[in-house]
């Protein structure tokens, strides 16, 4: 089959990799039929993941049709539509009875984490999805059946953006008329910005420092901007318009914030995991007592991390991978009602013949790319 894989930093081919199979009797293989490129992606492609070996097939948002079923399968049948959450979950260990489904005790025998479709031996070896097959492990948990009148693209970001953004202004405690920043408006940052609206917040600020995607956060969302290279201090000039700052920070960009010159020098030599100055706008834009999730995928040590910052004004700090197995049912209901939409942020539609290309413009932000659909035929 075709399938997009890592070939080195900042180096992905579309090659011919061999066929998913069935490995346990509760594994199903889905047929592809859309798939697409997460700015987590680009921290495999960076450097930033160990474990990553050469041809390794990358891609965690997925959906498509169920070709094959092992034996103990019967959550779904051959033939049905399903998306799949990205996190592994075995559905039984007490992580996941506890809905910490990225948590997962048993997906994950390379390390303390949960299991991740398509990002890296680190989180278990799982093949990814952005290829014409994917196999699915325990398949009586993740997949969701989808209702045929709806489209892929409405529902496609199931499988990791809607839950990881609603996740995210969840447990930053967004409440009616609260004033949220959301840090980055890449995918994850212009969902957490609708999610924020939808659970009544009176005040929503964008922070980016990419004029199209600060564009696109005004006309699709109608939130205030700011593009935080217009001031020599973003943090402050965050708390000075809200009077002391916001009731609530979601940072959407994790370690491919704006690199200093001294985190890069760490990062190349592994002293730190990329940057952490979405981090240092988060301590300085927060009001006292406020709540600050961090949904961005960080790496392993962060140097002159302001704690400080955080423990002097009773700031609550929440992070993680998002349990995203909670949220597909919900959020389902809602894009069956018509109540959220999130189609408005797919600006290229692509063959995954062209995945080197989809990743280029994606990396670089070039050609007014926020978020890329792949078609594996």
């Amino acid at each position: 089959m075709k399938a997009i894989v890592y070939e080195g930093i900042r180096d992905v081919e579309v090659k011919q990799v061999k066929d998913p199979a069935i490995q346990k009797s509760d594994d199903i293989i889905v047929k592809v039929t859309s798939t697409a490129i997460c700015g987590s992606d680009l921290h495999l492609v960076h450097g930033f993941i160990p474990n990553l070996p050469k041809g390794f097939v990358l891609g965690h948002e997925t959906m498509g049709i169920v070709e094959e079923v092992g034996k103990d399968v019967t959550k779904v049948k051959k033939g049905d539509r399903v998306i799949v959450p990205f996190p592994v979950s075995c559905g039984h260990c007490w992580y996941c009875e506890h809905d910490l489904w990225s948590q997962c005790d048993n997906s994950n025998p390379n390390g303390e984490t949960g299991g991740l479709l398509g990002y890296s031996n680190t989180f278990g070896g799982y093949d990814g999805g952005q290829a014409q097959y994917l196999r699915v492990p325990y398949a009586n948990v993740g997949p969701t059946i989808i209702p045929e009148e709806l489209t892929d693209e409405q529902v496609l970001f199931l499988t990791d953006i809607l839950p990881t953004s609603l996740w995210g202004v969840d447990i930053a405690e967004v409440k009616p008329n609260d004033t949220v920043v959301v840090l980055g408006s890449g995918p994850v940052g212009l969902l957490a910005q609708k999610w924020a609206i939808y659970k009544g917040a009176k005040r929503v600020i964008a922070v980016d420092r990419v004029g199209y995607r600060l564009e696109h956060a005004r006309k699709y969302n109608q939130v205030e901007t700011i593009n935080f290279e217009d001031y020599d201090n973003t943090g402050e000039y965050i708390k000075e318009i809200t009077g002391g700052g916001a009731d609530a920070v979601v940072d959407c960009v994790g370690m491919d914030g704006k690199m200093s010159t001294i985190e890069k020098i760490e990062s190349a030599l592994k002293l730190q995991g990329g940057s952490k100055s979405a981090i240092e706008i988060a301590s300085q834009a927060i009001r006292k007592g406020g709540t600050v999730a961090l949904v961005g995928v960080y790496g392993s040590k962060y140097n002159a991390f302001p704690l400080g910052d955080f423990f002097s004004r009773n700031i609550t700090l929440r992070m993680g991978q998002c349990p995203a197995h909670t949220y597909v049912d919900p959020i389902l209901e809602l894009i069956k009602d018509g109540k959220f939409d999130a189609t408005d942020i797919i600006t290229h539609r692509l063959s995954i013949d062209e995945g080197k290309h989809a990743y280029g413009i994606f990396d670089a932000k070039e050609d007014n790319c926020i978020k890329v659909v792949l078609k594996p035929n």
